[in-house]
């Protein structure tokens, strides 16, 4: 998109009437059907899988940088001290522990009542401690992020989309400007077009970045596919080093969801909310619709 003292916005269609809106401002459409779809399904498959890997890492409630399980190289760690009369949650962190007593360590069980466990039952899935069915529920909805995903990207490419979510070089100088913005300590925005340089940056990372790690991550930790392509599991240091890898990766991607839900709120609710469920946005007067 090309600024000459006004924006174009040509590259995305506005809406019957949009012109007689009286702040100036258009409407258009701006996410397809297939869109809206795959980002409620994407959606969907990350609380699941984020509830359900909580669920499985309560069986094992560490993370060691080594090939194999090895206390010696443990760099975080979830456990209970104390006595059964008075026992006491605790989380280690590279040799530095914690009392985390009802958060972490020793915390709800899912069933009213307080266990050792890493992770409460509230934030697992199931609630209740229950390891097959919680990699039931993780291995069947890591299919459903990675179809939804190759929908979402095919989908984006064919109707050419896809690059408007793209980083350019270009987009890098509104970067400090848009942290500005959101910081208020610039009045005004800089000129953008769909997407905002920090929102590009964000989507960029995590669609080309985190998703295809945190899959082949999570293949690696399957024995099945270790068995058939092993050399995957050494390239990542093993299966315990890839299970760092993989919980390291998750844990950005929660960073992101709320750095997401929080921008949603916070530059309008629900006109953000309106254009991922029926597809119509009403623009900014510095928003634009093309790269």
């Amino acid at each position: 998109m090309r600024y000459n003292g006004a924006m174009d916005l040509t590259m995305e269609r506005a809406l019957p009437g949009s012109s007689a809106v009286p702040d100036g401002r258009r409407v258009v459409k701006r996410h397809s059907l297939t869109t809206r779809l795959a980002h409620w399904i994407v959606a969907l498959a990350m609380v699941v899988l984020i509830m359900s890997g909580f669920q499985i890492f309560n069986a094992a409630p560490y993370l060691d940088a080594s090939d194999l399980s090895n206390a010696q190289h443990r760099i975080l760690s979830f456990g209970t001290a104390g006595t059964d009369q008075a026992p006491v949650g605790t989380t280690t962190l590279v040799g530095h522990q914690f009392t985390t007593t009802n958060w972490l360590g020793y915390t709800d069980d899912g069933q009213g009542g307080k266990a050792a466990r890493a992770f409460p039952g509230w934030i697992t899935f199931p609630g209740v401690q229950d390891l097959a069915s919680g990699r039931l529920w993780h291995f069947f909805f890591g299919w459903v992020l990675t179809l939804a995903g190759i929908v979402y990207l095919i989908v984006g490419a064919v109707r050419k989309d896809l690059r408007l979510l793209i980083l350019r070089p270009a987009d890098l100088r509104g970067l400090l400007p848009m942290q500005l913005y959101y910081l208020r300590l610039r009045k005004e925005p800089p000129l953008h077009g769909k997407y905002n340089p920090l929102q590009k940056a964000g989507y960029t990372v995590v669609i080309f970045g985190l998703i295809p790690l945190v899959v082949i991550t999570g293949l690696a930790l399957s024995p099945g596919i270790d068995a058939i392509a092993h050399p995957l599991t050494t390239v990542l240091g093993g299966r315990q080093f890839a299970r760092t890898w993989h919980f390291v990766i998750m844990l950005l991607l929660i960073a992101f969801i709320f750095g997401h839900v929080f921008l949603v709120a916070a530059t309008g609710f629900i006109n953000n909310m309106r254009s991922m469920v029926l597809g119509t946005y009403r623009l900014g007067k510095h928003e634009g619709t093309g790269p």
